[in-house]
């Protein structure tokens, strides 16, 4: 059974305004910090749980470990974070945030793990269940796809 074009028109409608908030969240992040809302989204995920792997916060971000890797090599490059390698096993790299991070945390504006995100977990469950369903019958709907997508940051798309 095909939807009536007002009701398709209608969640069209609602895409455009979530992609805009999307978009003015990560704008006012890079003008009030000078980075992205994904590496704000990461330096805070270490400020919560310091000496994280990359694999831990790639883990923590839901994205893959090589683009989590690319994330921290530009923070890094900032002075914004810091990788400390274990002295007992070199191969072990632990992430920490620095006072500069802190301080562009502290101009970020709120929510740190961004707008959606935030807002996907303040939904209760049977919602997001239902939403998730919905959302891989649209995906479905629409043929060739990138399923690679799934595993970057909205701010990289």
């Amino acid at each position: 059974m095909n939807s009536t074009p007002d009701a398709a028109r209608e969640a069209l409608r609602q895409f455009r305004v979530i992609f805009g908030a999307v978009r003015q969240h990560f704008k006012a992040i890079e003008k009030a910090c000078g980075v992205s809302g994904a590496q704000i989204w990461a330096m805070a995920a270490l400020r919560q749980t310091p000496g994280m792997k990359v694999s831990e916060l790639a883990q923590a971000l839901s994205i893959h470990p090589s683009t989590a890797s690319n994330l921290l090599d530009k923070i890094e490059k900032a002075g914004l974070i810091r990788r400390e390698r274990n002295s007992v096993d070199q191969r072990v790299v632990k992430l920490y945030l620095t006072a500069a991070g802190d301080k562009a945390l502290e101009k970020a504006p709120q929510p740190l793990t961004g707008i959606l995100t935030h807002a996907l977990g303040q939904l209760p469950d049977d919602a997001l269940t239902r939403l998730n369903q919905d959302l891989a019958a649209l995906i479905a709907q629409m043929g060739a796809i990138n399923t690679k997508d799934a595993q970057k940051p909205l701010s990289e798309l």
